[in-house]
């Protein structure tokens, strides 16, 4: 770990504990972009996808910039020596792929996002071989295919047969080219300037909102404002605390402990707590699939992210 990671995780001892445990700030990262998904698919049609991406990071730049200031000025040098490395950051995964998933969940159903995000870890993994030139371990790759197997068990009721019924349309499209973005991103923050993990966070949330600033100008002359009202402020305070300033914070430091291609499993946790959410919020009955699904996911996550002995 080098001097700013530590100091990253520094603190209280109970703070230092969490922030060294990756795959506890790897499942939280999980539970929050569960709740992701179904946020942003309740928002289509009354919050504009770039509305809602723009107003999401504003907001988390301006909630984490207090914390972050002392930090980003200390770190300053660091982040211009890497400017161009750290902008491409803020487009992909901030501005990019957030923008784009809320458009593609705009045209297309929560089940095939789902279906489509169980291709992460295998993105993750050929964007590490081509930029860093990492390869997948027989152990990571059977974990990714076991916990793939997880994820369809869960989302078509233990019946692959179904598989042959579901239509894709072009907001697959664009949640695959999302998907790929964020592989992108998730490889490429491992090249990032060492600094503080509020210094990180807060660069990259104001810089990817700014870069949203045109196409936001733009959305707001071809299409209707949104309304400020109770659901929508709601939705807005949500996902610019959970799935935005949390989750970011965990999952950056969560794949700077154990890189790229042992974190991208945890991609399939996602639709595993989506799948309880909607045992907790919509009241779905829990059944056997259920369980045998969630089997196969936890354990393909433990095979692909656990540290490979010499």
């Amino acid at each position: 770990m080098s001097a700013t990671d530590q100091t990253t995780s520094a603190a209280t001892p109970g703070h230092n504990w969490i922030a060294n445990q990756p795959y506890l700030l790897l499942s939280i990262t999980a539970l929050c972009w569960a709740g992701n998904a179904i946020v942003g698919r309740l928002a289509a049609g009354h919050i504009p996808p770039v509305t809602l991406s723009f107003l999401r990071w504003l907001f988390a730049f301006l909630l984490v910039l207090p914390f972050a200031w002392k930090h980003l000025a200390r770190d300053w040098l660091a982040i211009r020596g890497k400017l161009g490395l750290m902008v491409t950051l803020s487009i992909t995964g901030i501005g990019a792929f957030n923008t784009l998933q809320y458009w593609a969940l705009e045209h297309t159903q929560a089940l095939n996002t789902l279906l489509l995000q169980s291709s992460a870890p295998l993105l993750v993994a050929l964007w590490s071989l081509a930029i860093l030139g990492v390869r997948l371990t027989a152990a990571q790759a059977f974990g990714v295919l076991l916990s793939m197997c997880g994820v369809l068990t869960i989302l078509l009721h233990g019946d692959f047969t179904t598989l042959s019924n579901i239509e894709f349309n072009k907001g697959d499209l664009i949640f695959l080219l999302a998907l790929l973005i964020f592989a992108l991103y998730s490889v490429l923050s491992l090249k990032r300037p060492a600094m503080h993990g509020l210094s990180f966070l807060a660069f990259t949330f104001g810089a990817g909102a700014a870069c949203l600033i045109p196409l936001e100008i733009w959305e707001l002359s071809a299409r209707p404002v949104m309304k400020l009202d109770g659901p929508n402020l709601l939705t807005l305070f949500y996902v610019a605390v959970f799935p935005s300033t949390l989750a970011y914070l965990c999952f950056n430091r969560g794949v700077r402990l154990i890189g790229a291609n042992r974190a991208a499993p945890f991609f399939h946790v996602v639709p595993v707590f989506g799948s309880i959410m909607a045992m907790v919020f919509l009241g779905e009955r829990p059944q056997a699939f259920h369980f045998i699904g969630f089997a196969l996911v936890l354990s393909g996550v433990f095979a692909a992210s656990r540290k490979q002995t010499s």
